[in-house]
């Protein structure tokens, strides 16, 4: 059986709009790979689970800036992993990422914006992403964490703390 391959084109300028746009994708893609979490250990190794330890709880007059302890760490890891690649270390929208976006990633230091939003809108956002709310599509959804009630509250009160 013969078969014919036609040369690749070469010399093709992509648009800039296509170029943008794979930018984009693999920003996203990184992001997302990067911040996976590890398997767990297969049943029988030699490594014992780490002992458990009590985490603080939350009261019930903790605010979104008051994250519960219990999501702190992996929040401040996923913000960073996931979120910043955008929306930047100081929440101003102005990560790596964001150059390739239109619309730009929200800025959070804008206080108008942070009075105008609840914290269950931040968390429906964050989980759901921005197309299931009507926002920009750019912005993926994490569903992973539909079921880290306190994780999405640490990363609430990351958005509210870049208010201040």
């Amino acid at each position: 059986m013969n078969v014919m391959f036609e040369p690749l084109q070469t010399g093709r300028a992509r648009s800039s709009s296509s170029y943008r746009k794979l930018i984009v994708c693999c920003c996203v893609c990184l992001s997302c790979g990067c911040s996976r979490s590890e398997s767990p250990a297969p049943a029988g190794s030699a490594t014992p689970p780490p002992p458990q330890t009590a985490q603080p709880t939350a009261t019930p007059a903790t605010t979104a800036t008051q994250a519960p302890v219990a999501g702190n760490a992996e929040a401040q890891k996923l913000f960073k992993a996931r979120c910043g690649v955008c929306h930047g270390a100081a929440g101003k929208g102005d990560g790596p990422g964001a150059a390739a976006l239109n619309p730009k990633p929200r800025n959070y230091t804008n206080a108008e914006w942070q009075k105008s939003i609840s914290d269950e809108a931040i968390a429906k956002i964050i989980v759901t992403g921005g197309a299931a709310v009507g926002k920009s599509p750019s912005m993926p959804a994490n569903p992973d964490l539909a079921s880290k009630p306190a994780v999405v509250s640490g990363l609430v009160g990351i958005v509210r703390s870049f208010a201040n």
